[in-house]
């Protein structure tokens, strides 16, 4: 094993191989460093305040002159137009808004002092397009409570304009489930009164929303004969830069919500980015491979000669292959120490930053990255090791 060593340090580039260890060094750090801050900042973006989430659109018909008075074209979607959606190959789910089709009164107060009422309406959507917690969101028959989500918007309206004009307490997200709402639904010949909870505010959906569950129930109870075709339909996208979806909702004459579609485009073009920096790294990483493989072939081929005499003295090829391997493996465990060093320092400094504008974003782990680290060092340990003593194989078959 000695003469092996000395062989081995003879012929050693300091050059080549300080090329190879800062290179996989850097695409390591790259690789690594794009994982975890996209994991660190993925929470923010994708919870209900958030812009990195999946992609969806709200679609509905344009109302023209003649529906107002009743003679323009049917302004729903049927079953036909809904299962053509699905089948176009940028949607990946579709979903109907589903409207209450009776009259439904609210009245809101606290510790039981009512403090103003209004006529509403009530929607739904299938429970995957909901963007906050479910664990709340049920009914059944029987229920005396209905939970029930309001576009964060409604909250500013109240607070910024409603009750500062007539002098009301404001609301808070934080105590907004104190609120107690009586709910009154007339039709059929009925007229009940059910409690409502607020168990949260949605970004996503601009409209009121109960679950299905409920809509279906009040419907069959107290609208049983009514046409309920939704008049809006909500689409998650996979590409939302994708001029097939604008192509579409154009030739259909349909309406977009917003500016969702270029939002999408924002997020999608965001996510490829992240996509792109991490791709680049792992190129970075394959090309320091490729270096350090060079300098051991150069190092074995310099070697050849006094390998083959210590192999016919009666060293074993595996005895023979192992310095090389151990001198590769020592190198990658010093990139991954050092590149996970880089990683916590770096980590650090952008997430003060990130706690700064993002008060109440949560401490996330660094444990992708850490598994990502020692599945790479593994691989390409692993794939050096194999190369290294077929290369020395080679030799003593000769």
């Amino acid at each position: 094993m000695r003469l092996v060593w000395k062989l081995l340090r003879r012929h050693i580039s300091l050059p080549q191989f300080a090329g190879f260890f800062f290179a996989n060094l850097l695409g390591m750090m790259i690789v690594l460093l794009s994982l975890q801050f996209y994991s660190d900042v993925k929470p923010v973006f994708s919870e209900e305040d958030g812009f990195i989430r999946p992609d969806y659109l709200i679609l509905s018909k344009r109302i023209s002159s003649l529906n107002a008075i009743g003679l323009g074209s049917v302004s729903t979607f049927s079953d036909k137009e809904m299962d053509e959606l699905r089948a176009q190959p940028f949607a990946k789910r579709v979903g109907a808004f589903t409207a209450s089709q009776y009259k439904v009164s609210c009245s809101m107060g606290i510790s039981g002092v009512a403090q103003f009422g209004t006529e509403m309406f009530f929607e739904s959507v299938p429970d995957a397009f909901v963007d906050v917690d479910l664990k709340k969101w049920h009914f059944r028959e029987g229920d005396d409570v209905v939970p029930i989500i309001l576009p964060r918007t409604y909250l500013a309206i109240y607070n910024f304009g409603f009750a500062q004009s007539q002098n009301l307490p404001k609301i808070s997200e934080g105590i907004v489930g104190m609120v107690e709402m009586t709910i009154a639904m007339r039709g059929n010949g009925r007229n009940e009164y059910i409690k409502g909870r607020v168990i949260g505010f949605s970004t996503r959906l601009n409209t009121i929303l109960v679950p299905e569950s409920f809509i279906r129930w009040s419907n069959a109870r107290y609208a049983p004969e009514a046409d309920i075709e939704p008049s809006r339909i909500i689409l998650e996208v996979g590409n939302p830069a994708d001029d097939a979806i604008v192509n579409y909702i154009n030739e259909k004459g349909y309406e977009m919500e917003d500016d969702k579609l270029d939002a999408g485009r924002m997020t999608f073009f965001l996510r490829l980015t992240a996509g792109i920096v991490m791709l680049v790294g792992l190129l970075i990483s394959l090309l320091s491979f490729y270096i350090l493989m060079l300098s051991i072939y150069l190092l074995v081929e310099k070697n050849t000669e006094k390998m083959r005499t210590l192999l016919l003295i009666g060293y074993s090829p595996a005895r023979v292959a192992l310095p090389y391997q151990l001198l590769t493996i020592g190198m990658n465990a010093a990139v991954l120490l050092l590149a996970m060093g880089g990683l916590c320092l770096l980590r650090s400094l952008y997430m003060e930053q990130l706690w700064r504008v993002f008060p109440k974003m949560s401490d996330g782990s660094i444990l992708p990255a850490v598994l990502l680290g020692i599945v790479l060092f593994a691989i390409v340990s692993i794939v050096n090791a194999i190369i290294i003593r077929h290369r020395i194989n080679q030799i003593w078959k000769n």
